[in-house]
């Protein structure tokens, strides 16, 4: 292409597909989703995810995954999607006794 000839909207590039970013403070805590951005692939995502989210040095772990590949429950799914745990009272933590010489849970 020379500098005179111009790109149509049908030869333009797509948008860069979204990610969300999910940062880990320390070690032993959970991710924690911190936001979401666009890049071309999954190399793209993390370098920008770190220069974005971890300027401060905050962060020792970081997860990216396209938006796209997020199943998630809605609002209006939560009393019937968890209500099948309540009939399962043995995965509650005060079902189980525990002696009072195990330390630390």
């Amino acid at each position: 292409m020379t500098g005179t000839e111009r790109t149509t909207a049908e030869e333009a590039p797509r948008e860069w597909p979204l990610y969300e970013v999910f940062v880990r403070g320390k070690r032993g805590l959970n991710h924690v989703h911190v936001g979401s951005l666009h890049a071309a692939d999954d190399a793209m995502a993390l370098t920008h995810a770190r220069d974005l989210y971890t300027r401060r040095n905050e962060g020792v772990s970081i997860w990216v995954v396209r938006s796209q590949h997020i199943a998630a429950s809605t609002r209006d799914e939560k009393d019937p999607f968890f209500a099948p745990s309540a009939d399962k009272v043995y995965r509650h933590p005060t079902f189980y006794d525990i002696p009072d010489d195990v330390p630390h849970i």
